[in-house]
């Protein structure tokens, strides 16, 4: 298989699934310099408070940090400015409009390779309350313990 077809993951936003309830997922492309590059691939990213922001008729993630390159000389970057996302016309309307109209976010949720081009993949979030977010933890408990008794 050809290093450039397949997909590989770089990063997952772990805290995602506990924090959102995830409905609709979307992948776009980042716009990024060479350093930031080189960090991604030393495995410099960190999703901690990562969202998209419309702009302008544009897409921006927010609060994505990408650590700075250790040989990047003067061509160095800042870690957590804003990046544009790259989305089709369409795409950038209907998400804009849905995260605006029914109190959705959109977070991203992986960033990987595709093709030689790092990809960003996003998701339409709804916020959970604390006592769903307890309900998920219960119930994954219960589910680990049943795993753990059948193979007993």
């Amino acid at each position: 298989m050809n290093q450039h077809s397949a997909s590989s993951l770089i990063a997952r936003n772990k805290k995602a699934r506990h924090f959102y309830e995830l409905l609709e997922f979307v992948e776009a492309g980042i716009l990024l310099g060479g350093s930031e590059v080189k960090s991604i691939r030393a495995n410099g990213v960190n999703f901690r408070d990562a969202y998209v922001l419309f702009r302008q008729g544009e897409a921006f993630l927010v609060g994505l940090h990408i650590a700075p390159y250790a040989n990047a000389g003067y061509a160095g970057h800042d870690p957590d400015r804003e990046r544009k996302l790259l989305l089709h016309r369409r795409e950038l309307n209907i998400l804009a409009e849905k995260t605006s109209r029914k109190g959705l976010a959109l977070i991203p949720t992986n960033m990987r390779f595709s093709r030689g081009k790092i990809k960003v993949e996003l998701a339409l979030g709804r916020g959970k309350k604390l006592h769903d977010q307890r309900d998920d933890l219960k119930a994954a408990a219960e589910l680990r313990d049943a795993r753990r008794e059948m193979e007993r």
